[in-house]
This record gives C-alpha cells, structure tokens and sequence, in this order.
C-alpha cells in the first residue's frame, strides 16, 4: 500500500466561495481511478503537546503501488485541482509512505 498525505494552509482572507471551490476541488482527488481509499478533513478537537493542528485542511489518499500514486498524479483532476487551486493556500506539506 502506497499512503500519500498532503496538509494544506490555506490564506485566511479567503472568501466562503473560494473556501467551497477548495472543498470541491480537494474531494474530487478521491475520485481519481487508482485511489483504493480516500479522506478529507480538517484538524480535530485534540489537545496535546504532539499534535499540530495548524493546517486547515488534510487530504489521505491510498494507492495500491506507487504506480498508482504515479497514476494520480498525472490525471487531469489532479492537473484542474492544482490549477485551480493553489491561489488558495500559502504552504502544503506532504509525506508519502508505503507498508
């Protein structure tokens, strides 16, 4: 299995309508072929001293081999998504992983 997680900052200035276009933007990653298992979300109600909270939102896909985690980044949804919505954050952070 092949884990990519991507966290996003978004700017803070941002509009309800643009917040909704990255909503959309963000969730149609999940639908990208050789995604086995996808997840969006934000930082949970969790308070301790390991736990960073900073980002706004978090994105988990699951690949079945890097093959596939290849596959998804060349797909034309990925291509819309980053084209279309990096105007909208100020730092992504990524850690990829396979077991």
């Amino acid at each position: 299995m092949f884990v990519h997680a991507v966290y996003f900052w978004l700017k803070e200035d941002l509009s309800e309508a643009d917040r909704r276009t990255f909503d959309e933007g963000i969730r149609s990653l999940t639908a990208i072929r050789s995604v086995v298992h996808g997840h969006v979300g934000v930082p949970a109600d969790t308070d301790r001293p390991v736990i960073d909270r900073s980002y706004s939102y978090a994105l988990v896909v699951m690949f079945e081999d890097a093959a596939g985690h290849d596959a998804y980044q060349e797909d034309p949804i990925h291509d819309r998504f980053r084209d279309g919505c990096a105007r909208f954050w100020t730092r992504v952070q990524i850690y990829d992983s396979i077991g």
